[in-house]
Order: structure tokens, then sequence, then C-alpha cells
């Protein structure tokens, strides 16, 4: 069964965007450049919803990794540009439910608090990976909604990287 994580930098309030879609916060580093090329060593497979799809597009980037097909849920775009991903139309946890019981490798959710909510909620999430960042923002993207039910974590790391920033991951006890 492939491994799916979550996760992103996030303010000390649980924001992985200020509002306004700001990211000017972010304390980037040689530590978080790391931390990001970690992330993706074994990933085959990237999930992203329809908003953190075109804000990446906006920045001038996009999502493609050599190697990683991003896989974008969206029941609105009506394709996404040529080379830059899968469009999913279905309900997100009935296909990651598939896509995970496939032969392949990790499976990462970049940012995206509903995608990742309903993902956690739905038991199919085994790790959430976090960047915390020593700020408040006050509102923007959230990277967790609320949930029907408590989800138990255990604690895997903790440790402070450059710049006052703090790396949490926990492993999802379903």
């Amino acid at each position: 069964m492939r491994k799916v994580t979550y996760g992103g930098a996030v303010s000390l309030d649980d924001y992985l965007a200020g509002p306004g879609e700001a990211i000017d916060w972010l304390r980037w580093s040689d530590d978080a450049a790391a931390i990001g090329t970690e992330s993706f060593r074994g990933v085959h497979s990237m999930l992203m919803g329809r908003k953190t799809f075109e804000f990446a597009q906006k920045m001038g980037g996009g999502p493609a990794v050599k190697g990683v097909t991003t896989y974008v849920f969206s029941r609105t775009l009506e394709a996404v540009p040529e080379g830059a991903g899968v469009l999913v139309r279905e309900e997100a946890a009935d296909f990651v439910r598939r896509l995970k019981g496939e032969p392949g490798g990790a499976i990462l959710v970049m940012g995206g608090g509903a995608l990742g909510t309903a993902l956690i909620e739905a038991g199919l999430v085994d790790e959430i990976r976090l960047t915390v960042h020593p700020l408040l923002l006050g509102g923007g993207a959230a990277a967790f909604g609320p949930l029907g039910r408590r989800i138990e974590l255990e604690l895997l790391e903790a440790r402070a990287i450059a710049r006052e920033c703090v790396v949490l991951r926990y492993r999802v006890r379903n």
C-alpha cells in the first residue's frame, strides 16, 4: 500500500497562505529547501486541489516535477494545461483509495486544506508533515478544515531549523 503524506509550510495559526494568497511571510532557507527536496524523495504521485493548482500556475510555475504524475481535483475546471497534470473530477477519497492500492511510489498531497482534510478524515493520509513559520497571519487559506471526528497523531519528528521555523512530522493513527 502506497504512503500518503499531507503537509506544507504553515503559519503558527494554521494557514498555508495569508489573506489575498500572500506567501511573502515564508522564511526561505537552505534548511527549508532541503526539506522540500526531501519531501519529493520516492514520490510518484502528487495531489492538488483546484485552488492550489491555479495558484501554482499563477506564480509562473506549476506542479510539474520529473517522474511525478500530478492529479488535479476539480469539478469546475474544464481542463489543465498540456503536461501540467491529470484532471480528476471524481470524489477525491474514492480516487485516492484506488491510487493508494496500485503499485508505485509515495503520494504527496500539496497544499489545499479542503483536499488534505477530506483525505485525512477518510483515513487515507499516513503522515502529516508541516514546517511551522513563527508568525500569526490571522486569516488566509487554512491547512485544516473542520473534521467530523478526532484524528489521533503520533509524533515522529520535531526539530528547529533556520530562521526560527520548526519541522513537525506525525503519523496518523487511523
